[in-house]
């Protein structure tokens, strides 16, 4: 097997970036395909904690081939800002490649990202405010800049110059902002693309060519599969791809290419921003798995909104994504709680759904029917195989696999690589 996609089986956060770290010691390439500087990946290795948003968690690996493929859209100033805080902790970034055909977040999207939320009022998205579904949106509406035009001075000009009329028009008319200057932008920008030349290729061409030869290709996205803008809790969902089928539109690659594809979920659910979110818990013992998983957002800071396991998103995920496996996290952040609850189905208007609502209106008016379970007391953060965990611990793992209807394959048990307990091989 040489291709596998890693996705978030929840609302993203759910520990991505560790499990995509600790499988990239046997990948020979990793792949970022969609999203951008709106998700953060938190890597921890030999107690160095690593923050990433756009460069792929294999970056620490010092054979691991890195691409930021083509359905990212990217903010030079946060990647160059990046790269940087790479090599000055001693990491080697020559292993890192850009898709020239990936479309740039400039300094107009982030602002009309902020004005647009601002106008919503109390039906405000939650969006972290970068810029991205704006950059999105100017791809969709074929509009956008991309790497690849960076590089081209007069292609830059004449783009930036037919995107800044209508922005700034905008800006000015319908909202009394000051417009962006275009010397400024396109000096800058021409510098930006000049940073980043040493980095942009072809990817489709390299991810194709790597798993024709049999390598190990792994692809990581951002989010979680309830923050597809099709298949998540629309509107409150990003402006990609996040789940399995957007791996191959955001890396270039046909699906036939693709051998698996495992979630990642965490042995709870959290969830950042606005949104229905059936198994959250506003009490006490949702404050404190908040403090004992430090579930704050990567990249906004945000406390995030902490809930008992959703097997009813489980298989959701499972079945969107054609699941083989999923890796759980965090089990740990569970250790002393006396008793634990999973959702396996929900109630709306007197009908028992052990499927995902097909409508917003009903998924926001759902109520989780739970099974409580029995908690442990010891810590497990030491532990490396499954008979070793507490004997409810397992009891836990058996009831997701058998709940979800998929085996679990890596279970975390702390946040360094080595605490991490394989139960399948994944490539």
């Amino acid at each position: 097997m040489s291709a596998v996609v890693v996705v978030g089986a929840q609302w993203g956060d759910e520990g991505k970036g560790k499990v995509v770290d600790f499988l990239s010691e046997a990948a020979d390439v990793v792949v970022r395909h969609q999203g951008g500087n709106n998700a953060g990946h938190t890597v921890v290795v030999n107690e160095r904690e690593f923050k990433l948003h756009l460069v792929p968690s294999g970056i620490l690996y010092p054979k691991t081939l890195c691409v930021i493929a083509n359905g990212v859209v990217i903010d030079p100033k946060v990647l160059l800002d990046e790269i940087a805080y790479l090599q000055g902790h001693g990491v080697d970034v020559s292993r890192l490649r850009i898709s020239s055909k990936a479309h740039v977040v400039m300094p107009y999207h982030a602002k009309l990202d902020a004005v647009n939320e601002e106008r919503r009022g109390d039906q405000k998205i939650g969006t972290t405010l970068r810029g991205i579904g704006p950059a999105y949106m100017d791809k969709a509406a074929r509009v956008g800049i991309r790497v690849g035009d960076l590089m081209h001075p007069d292609e830059l000009r004449d783009r930036l110059s037919r995107a800044l009329e209508e922005k700034n028009h905008v800006l000015t008319k319908a909202y009394g902002i000051e417009p962006f200057s275009f010397d400024e932008l396109y000096t800058t920008f021409l510098d930006y693309g000049q940073k980043l030349s040493q980095y942009v290729a072809d990817t489709s061409v390299i991810v194709n060519d790597a798993i024709n030869r049999g390598e190990r290709v792994l692809f990581e996205g951002a989010q979680g599969t309830m923050l597809d803008i099709d298949h998540g809790t629309y509107p409150f969902v990003t402006s990609s791809h996040p789940t399995a089928g957007g791996a191959a539109i955001g890396a270039g690659v046909g699906p036939t290419q693709i051998d698996r594809v495992y979630g990642v979920a965490k042995a709870y659910t959290t969830r950042v921003g606005d949104g229905p979110f059936p198994t959250e818990l506003s009490d006490a013992t949702g404050a404190d798995i908040r403090e004992r998983g430090h579930e704050y957002g990567t990249t906004t800071g945000r406390p995030r909104r902490v809930g008992w396991l959703d097997a009813v998103v489980l298989r959701y995920a499972a079945r969107v994504n054609g699941l083989a496996g999923l890796a759980v996290t965090r089990l740990d952040v569970l250790d002393g709680l006396p008793s634990l609850r999973i959702a396996t189905a929900y109630e709306y208007q007197g009908e028992r759904l052990t499927e995902f609502p097909d409508t917003a209106w009903a998924f926001r008016h759902v109520t989780p029917i739970y099974e409580t379970l029995p908690g442990w007391d010891e810590p497990i953060g030491s532990y490396r195989k499954r008979e070793d965990l507490p004997t409810n611990a397992r009891h836990y793992l058996d009831r997701i696999e058998a709940v979800v209807g998929i085996p679990v394959v890596l279970v975390s048990v702390g946040r360094e690589r080595s605490h991490t307990i394989v139960l399948h091989d994944v490539f």
